[in-house]
């Protein structure tokens, strides 16, 4: 297969694939595709580790970094030194106490005097990025991504410097637009149907008016898991796709047991764009925990980064604890059809597979 971005990153196939787990990113760009390691919940030491195992077993294949680095966010004018504290100092009392009530109701224990006093901030703001693009840039990507909206300007510079090419994610043609002028090289066109931070067009009308808008290579993304998806989005305009939640439940995957049974027995019907996790919106798994934030006595949530420095030690002890109901996570509207575990180079090959099948049925009905 060869598309602008294949010929860019001197990639077999045009498939991208969104993880946190370095295994999948591995695993991915040693099949052909490229996998892009999520940077969000590492420190930079941690990152430098991540990164550097993935040099080691990448087989010298190109591979990408995704940071958050918001447009907008709560305490973009605080000093880095006194973020947290600051930030820390702006959540009401009433949202802790409807945050305890709430793990209470469930029978959700406290954590354990020992245990680590785990991220509060993780990289949400531009201040606790920053590190992570300079840990990804001494490491040889081939791709820095930017997960919400589009990369400031001198971070653009910084990785072209390096030779590093530069991707953003848009849910609307405006923001594709805004990412093209600070020089951006791949748009990220992510539909309504994905997981994590999402907008509200879908896929389908998305891609066309995206790639209507701006001159640079375009991936779909939203229900991407099949090669029939991917041909979708190729004949939409797309020039190969952006992929997530499939990576979820593959062998390599480092998912929970929990949320792994979870996914697997999930319809497409059981998400929810919410902004319970982080403040802004997102569609994770729906259960008891994404419902509390839409009932009447919900306080509301808090912007960005407010609100996952308000739940992120809730999430923790959840993960700990047997409340099954609700431990939540971003999944997107493809997880209706994931109910195998996969390797992940099985996945890449059935994508190409039924794409090439699609393809031909398309070509035959043109014939006839």
């Amino acid at each position: 297969m060869r598309t602008r971005v294949t010929d860019m990153f001197g990639i077999e196939l045009p498939i991208f694939a969104f993880s946190h787990c370095r295994d999948v990113v591995a695993a991915v760009s040693r099949a052909g595709g490229m996998g892009v390691l999520g940077a969000l919940y590492f420190t930079p030491e941690e990152l430098e580790m991540e990164l550097k195992w993935i040099d080691d077993h990448v087989d010298g294949k190109p591979y990408g970094v995704d940071v958050v680095m918001p447009a907008s966010y709560e305490g973009a004018d605080f000093a880095p030194e006194e973020l947290v504290s600051r930030l820390q100092g702006m959540i009401p009392e009433g949202h802790r106490q409807f945050v305890e009530d709430l793990l209470a109701g469930h029978g959700v224990p406290q954590l354990s005097e020992d245990a680590d006093p785990g991220k509060v901030l993780l990289g949400w703001t531009d201040a606790t990025a920053r590190p992570q693009v300079e840990v990804a840039l001494r490491h040889p990507i081939a791709l820095l991504a930017n997960a919400l909206g589009p990369p400031p300007a001198d971070v653009v510079e910084l990785a072209h410097a390096k030779g590093v090419k530069v991707a953003a994610l848009a849910s609307t043609p405006r923001h594709a637009v805004k990412q093209v002028e600070v020089g951006v090289d791949v748009v990220v066109a992510q539909g309504t149907e994905a997981g994590g931070h999402t907008g509200e067009i879908s896929t389908m009308v998305l891609i066309p008016q995206v790639v209507d808008a701006v001159d640079v290579p375009v991936l779909a993304a939203g229900g991407i898991g099949g090669g029939r998806q991917m041909a979708a989005g190729m004949a939409l305009g797309a020039e190969g796709v952006w992929t997530g939640s499939i990576w979820l439940t593959v062998e390599e995957a480092d998912t929970p047991e929990l949320a792994k049974s979870r996914i697997l027995a999930a319809t497409s019907r059981d998400t929810v764009r919410s902004r319970s996790w982080t403040g802004k919106p997102a569609r994770l798994l729906r259960n008891e925990w994404t419902d509390a934030w839409e009932a009447a006595n919900s306080p509301g949530t808090l912007p960005m980064p407010l609100q996952f420095m308000l739940v992120s030690d809730a999430l923790r002890r959840i993960g700990r604890s047997d409340a099954a109901e609700l431990a939540t996570f971003p999944a997107g509207q493809i997880i209706g059809t994931m109910n195998q575990v996969k390797s992940a180079r099985d996945v890449v090959f059935e994508m190409v597979e039924e794409y090439i099948e699609a393809v031909g049925r398309l070509g035959g009905i043109t014939e006839s």
